[in-house]
C-alpha cells in the first residue's frame, strides 16, 4: 500500500457518515465539532462557510471545502441568517447515509456534508500540516478525479439502492484522497512543506515507505539513512527538516498508530500487537504505548471499544 492510503487507514476510527442536506432560503446549520474531519460539496445553489475564527467563505455549485478537524462552524445562505443545530436523519441506524431538510421556502441549495472519523489524540503529521480550511473551487477542467467521485456519491445518496451502504463509504474514503491529491498539486512549489513535502521527496521518501512497509523492523537512523544514500547526520538532518520530526520519532509515531489500530479492530492479544509494532517486550510496548497516549494499551481498548456506536 502507499504511504498517502496507509497512514490514512491507520488513521480511521470508524466509518465515514454523508449526509444530503436540502435548504430553502433563508436558512442556517450549525455543525458540532467531531472526532475527525469533516467535508461539504455544494451540489446546487450557492452558501456561505462560517469557520470559527476565520473569515467567512462563498460556496458555490461544484466547490468543495475540508476541514481538518472537524471544528464546529456553521453553513448558511446569508451571513445573518439564523441557523439551526445539523441533526440528520438516518436512511436506517445502521446505514452511513442520511439525509436533513432545513430553512423556508426560497431558493434551493443543495450540500452533501460528510465526517470522517480519525484518530485526533496524536495527529499524524499528515493532519497536522494542512491548514484548518481547505477550499476547493470548481471550475472548467479542474480536479477531474475529484469531481467524477463526487458526482458518483451524489448519484448514490440521492437515491439509495441495495448495496448503497458500501459504495458510499468507499466512495467517501476516495473523495478524501482525492481532496488531498488536489489540495497538494495546488501548492506552489516554495510553499510545499511537511508531509506534502516528504511524500514526494526523492530521498525521505524512500525511507518514509521502508518505514510504512516493515515497521517492525529495528531501523537505526544508519540504516533509514542508507535508502536515501545519505550519512547519518545528513538523513536526519533532512528528514528532520521535511517531516518536521526526526526520523526515530517518526518511527514511533508510526508504530504507535498501527498498535491503536489494531487495538481498536482487533481482538489480538497485547503481545501480538507489541510484536506487530516492534517491540520485543510486552513491558516496554506499554509504556510507550502509555507515553503516546496517556493511558495503557488494554484501558485504550477498552475505551475505545465503549466509545463505538451508531454513527
Amino acid at each position: 500500500m502507499d504511504i498517502l492510503s496507509d497512514t490514512l487507514a491507520a488513521l480511521r476510527t470508524g466509518r465515514p457518515s454523508v449526509v444530503r442536506t436540502e435548504a430553502r432560503a433563508p436558512w442556517g446549520v450549525r455543525f458540532q465539532p467531531i472526532a475527525g474531519a469533516g467535508f461539504h460539496v455544494v451540489v446546487e445553489g450557492r452558501c456561505v462557510l462560517l469557520p470559527v475564527g476565520g473569515d467567512p467563505i462563498e460556496l458555490g455549485p461544484g466547490d468543495v471545502v475540508f476541514l481538518r478537524r472537524g471544528t464546529d462552524h456553521a453553513i448558511c445562505d446569508a451571513v445573518a441568517s439564523e441557523s439551526v443545530a445539523f441533526v440528520p436523519d438516518r436512511v436506517d441506524r445502521s446505514s452511513p447515509i442520511g439525509s436533513f431538510t432545513v430553512g423556508d421556502g426560497g431558493a434551493r441549495s443543495v450540500l452533501v456534508c460528510g465526517a470522517y472519523h480519525l484518530d485526533i489524540d496524536r495527529p499524524h503529521p499528515l493532519l497536522g500540516d494542512l491548514p484548518e480550511v481547505i477550499h476547493l473551487p470548481a471550475g472548467p477542467g479542474r480536479h477531474p478525479a475529484l469531481r467524477s467521485a463526487v458526482d458518483q456519491l451524489c448519484a448514490e445518496i440521492h437515491r439509495p439502492e441495495p448495496g448503497s451502504d458500501s459504495v458510499v463509504i468507499a466512495l467517501v474514503d476516495l473523495l478524501l484522497l482525492y481532496i488531498l491529491r488536489s489540495w497538494y498539486a495546488e501548492l506552489p512549489r516554495e510553499r510545499t512543506q511537511g508531509w506534502a513535502l516528504a511524500l514526494n521527496d526523492p530521498l525521505i521518501a524512500p525511507a518514509l515507505k521502508a518505514i510504512h512497509d516493515d515497521p517492525a523492523h529495528p531501523w537505526t537512523v544508519e540504516s533509514l539513512g542508507s535508502r536515501a544514500g545519505l550519512s547519518r547526520a545528513a538523513f536526519a538532518r533532512r528528514f528532520s527538516a521535511v517531516v518536521g520530526e526526526p526520523p526515530l520519532s517518526y518511527l514511533t509515531t508510526w508504530r504507535m498508530a498501527i498498535a491503536a489500530r489494531m487495538l481498536r479492530e482487533t481482538g489480538e492479544p497485547l503481545g501480538a500487537v507489541a510484536e506487530n509494532a516492534g517491540y520485543t517486550s510486552e513491558f516496554a510496548f506499554a509504556r510507550a504505548f502509555k507515553r503516546h497516549f496517556g493511558a495503557p494499551p488494554g484501558a485504550y481498548r477498552r475505551e475505545r471499544r465503549a466509545m463505538e456506536g451508531p454513527l
